[in-house]
């Protein structure tokens, strides 16, 4: 078959066409204005250090300000419905916790959203571990002391929380459950405020996270006895874990992940995405992570997901098994 002189004549025309075409389709999505990340918590946590970091950092490489919104209350559920509410359109992320995703849903703190079903993982951004800290005014400098001086004291000690069913809630009643003590819970509406009535002694216990916590350990204003985690931490090297004080059965780690409205592009999940592995792994992150006693860490979101989904289950069995209720 011969092509006519005329179609010879076209066809070269077409080709840069079509090679913008494929140009276009392949270019990555690139924002155009502000965008926001919601932190579900007041200013002061771990959640919230750890959302401003990366939100400085997807600012540089993002070239558009990215601003972080606190929108708490309901245990983190007030600021998940927003974010969940929110246009699909790239421009709205969120930190979302453990506490927030994969336990308070089995606590029914989230009947108004599905976050299974209406937020779609982006990546890991931080683990970190929880440490006990404890007013001064109760003696024991060990975690096996502290555990005897509440076994012996049943319901006479209080524990903060940053919320009822918060992270540091279904940690501390786990605790609870394997040491064998009973204290009793007095929630907060975040971990800055919590942390004030630690301080002041309205409330003398606390499993907070160090970046929260680790001006207060300093200044000797309250005592820290142990760490949850599987290893020690850096900003804290001569605390024992849980493990090495003999509770290991109470080892856990807190994470937060960026997470945004599903039905989000993919062309610009996949770009943010990018942008937050690309923060976790920037030198100057991971060492204001670290000073936090954070760990900047990302994954993709194939591995975010099934490590999500392995969590809720994980949870869903402790709070069954502990029967926790929120009332």
């Amino acid at each position: 078959m011969m092509l006519n002189r005329r179609s010879l004549l076209a066809a070269p025309a077409l080709l840069p066409l079509a090679a913008a075409a494929q140009t276009g389709a392949q270019a990555p999505w690139q924002p155009s204005r502000q965008l926001r990340i919601i932190v579900p918590f007041s200013p002061g946590g771990s959640t919230d250090v750890g959302g401003r970091i990366i939100a400085e950092r997807l600012s540089e490489t993002l070239g558009q300000p990215v601003v972080v919104e606190n929108r708490t209350g309901a245990g983190g559920a007030v600021g998940v419905e927003a974010a969940a509410r929110s246009p699909a359109d790239g421009y709205t992320m969120l930190v979302a916790t453990n506490g927030v995703m994969t336990q308070a849903p089995h606590l029914g703190l989230m009947r108004a959203v599905d976050v299974r079903r209406e937020l779609t993982y982006l990546s890991k951004i931080f683990t970190t571990d929880v440490i006990v800290v404890i007013h001064p005014s109760i003696p024991a400098q060990t975690l096996q002391e502290f555990v005897a001086y509440v076994r012996a004291r049943p319901g006479q000690l209080s524990f903060a929380t940053s919320g009822v069913g918060s992270g540091t809630h279904i940690f501390t009643e786990l605790f609870m459950a394997v040491t064998g003590t009973q204290m009793v819970h007095v929630p907060y509406r975040g971990s800055g405020q919590a942390m004030a009535d630690l301080v002041n002694g309205t409330v003398q216990v606390m499993l907070d996270q160090p970046a929260s916590s680790i001006g207060q350990v300093r200044a000797r204003a309250i005592r820290a006895l142990a760490t949850s985690g599987p290893a020690r931490i850096a900003v804290l090297p001569d605390l024992p874990t849980f493990a090495e004080a003999g509770f290991g059965e109470a080892t856990v780690q807190s994470w937060g992940s960026i997470a945004v409205p599903t039905g989000t592009p993919q062309p610009a999940q996949e770009r943010l995405a990018a942008a937050v592995r690309e923060a976790v792994s920037n030198p100057g992150v991971i060492s204001r992570m670290a000073a936090a006693g954070l760990v900047a860490v990302g994954n993709t979101q194939a591995e975010m997901t099934q490590f999500a989904a392995q969590e809720f289950d994980r949870w869903g069995q402790v709070i069954r098994a502990r029967n926790i209720r929120v009332d």
